[in-house]
C-alpha cells in the first residue's frame, strides 16, 4: 500500500520515495533461475524508506501490530540512532504505524517515538497505547492515495 502510494506521488510530482531493500548475502544461488535460496542478513537496516517531500528530506519505518498498544521491541536501537542522526540534520523521521484490528494507521513523530523509548529503557511501559497515537496523525485513503501521509507530514510540520 505504502509503495503504490509513493508510485502516485511520483507520477504527481509531489515527492520521490524510495524502498530500502534490507541488505543481504547470497550463499546459494541457483544457476538456472538466478534466484537466491539461501542468504542471511549482511548488515542492520536503518528504515525503510527515505525521500523527499517538496525539499523536505524525509525517512520512515513502516510497522504493523495486531494489539491495542505498539510494542516498542518493534524498534531496534540502530533504528533510533539513525532516525535520530537524521533528525539532526533537519530532516523529518517518522514512523508510519498499522493497526491491523482497527484496520488505521498513524503518523508516530520521531519525538514522540523518542519520548517512549527513552521512558522503556529507563524502566517504563515498553509499549505505546493506541490512545497516545494522536488522532490528527491518521493516515486516511485520500484522493486515490492508499496511504496518504503526506497529510500528516503537514500536520508535523505545524508544530
Amino acid at each position: 500500500m505504502i509503495n503504490l502510494t509513493n508510485e502516485k506521488y511520483n507520477s504527481k510530482n509531489l515527492a520521490i520515495i524510495q524502498k530500502i531493500p534490507t541488505p543481504i548475502k547470497p550463499l546459494i544461488l541457483d544457476k538456472k533461475s538466478g534466484k537466491i535460496t539461501l542468504a542471511y542478513f549482511e548488515q542492520k537496516s536503518t528504515v525503510d524508506y527515505i525521500g523527499v517531500v517538496q525539499g523536505i528530506a524525509i525517512c520512515f519505518d513502516a510497522k504493523e501490530t495486531s494489539g491495542k498498544s505498539f510494542p516498542l521491541k518493534n524498534i531496534h536501537k540502530h533504528q533510533i540512532d539513525f532516525m535520530e542522526k537524521y533528525e539532526n540534520q533537519r530532516g523529518i523521521s517518522f514512523l508510519l504505524v498499522r493497526f491491523s484490528a482497527l484496520d488505521e494507521i498513524y503518523c508516530l513523530p520521531f519525538k514522540e517515538l523518542k519520548e517512549h523509548w527513552d521512558k522503556s529503557i529507563d524502566g517504563g511501559r515498553k509499549s505505546i497505547p493506541y490512545d497516545n497515537f494522536r488522532k490528527e496523525l491518521i493516515i486516511k485513503n485520500k484522493n486515490g492515495f492508499i496511504v496518504h501521509y503526506l497529510e500528516a507530514i503537514n500536520v508535523m510540520l505545524e508544530v
